[in-house]
């Protein structure tokens, strides 16, 4: 399918692995011009390197340090056409043993990153009257699994968030809209797979087939999403063909959160 994103100018936080790096090699194929970005100048360069297309780029920053959000905004044309918040980070404790700062650093890169970066950029994409602003959420933003509070609160603040800024762009050609992913085989996954494997003395499908069994039970799909499977939405819901969408939470987790809406 011609998703209509040839030319586009893309933005992807935290794009050097993952969901993210998938997102731009899919908008690369599309004939899109991706910006990706990780924390290191040696990630972005070896993801570059993996991407290996002319119109593909990169820019360091660590969304933990507000000089290095104001270096990469100051350093990302104003002519952005999407913009894709995926940068987050996962710290798996129970409650009693969150810090104060496990919260601030859970909402100061999976939630204000992308404020700061819709801050930025909506406003240019309203005077164009055409962008595509997409948040990356997850599951836990309604499972809430006990040991990943701050996490999940934080997921969940991005769906509010969003449905919030959707608002703005109303009689335009600009949308906002969430991808909720489930369980997804990213690299955090696959150690997670071969380390439980290794400690209990089970293959990786085992392990895989016990974490859905019963910790993740409620998913119908019974297994990982595969990063593709998340990217290709994102793509579809941050092109032209999506028009139709907009202050949307668009779910790609496998019926995990047995939701009808």
């Amino acid at each position: 399918m011609n998703l209509n994103l040839e030319g586009k100018k893309v933005f992807i936080s935290g794009s050097t692995k993952g969901i993210g790096f998938e997102a731009a090699r899919l908008f690369l194929d599309e004939g899109a011009k991706v910006i990706i970005n990780g924390r290191t100048s040696t990630s972005v360069q070896d993801a570059l390197s993996d991407l290996d297309n002319d119109d593909a780029s990169g820019l360091v920053a660590d969304f933990m340090y507000d000089s290095h959000v104001k270096t990469l905004i100051e350093n990302i044309p104003n002519d952005i056409d999407i913009l894709v918040n995926n940068v987050g980070i996962f710290k798996g404790k129970d409650f009693n043993n969150e810090t104060v700062e496990d919260w601030n650093d859970h909402f100061k890169v999976n939630l204000m990153s992308g404020v700061q970066l819709s801050k930025h950029f909506l406003p240019e994409m309203i005077k164009r009257d055409w962008g595509r602003i997409i948040f990356i959420s997850s599951e836990c933003a309604t499972l809430v699994p006990s040991d990943l509070l701050s996490y999940s609160v934080s997921k969940a603040s991005i769906n509010v968030f969003s449905s919030g800024l959707a608002k703005l762009t109303k009689g335009t050609n600009v949308t906002v809209n969430t991808i909720v992913p489930g369980s997804t085989l990213s690299e955090g996954s696959k150690k997670f797979l071969e380390e439980t494997a290794l400690r209990e003395k089970k293959t990786k499908d085992q392990v895989e087939k016990n974490f859905f069994n019963d910790v993740r039970d409620s998913s119908l799909l019974s297994r990982f999403l595969n990063v593709t499977e998340v990217a290709n939405t994102i793509l579809y819901i941050s092109s032209p063909l999506a028009s139709g969408t907009n202050g949307a939470s668009i779910r790609v987790d496998g019926g995990s959160m047995g939701s009808i809406l």
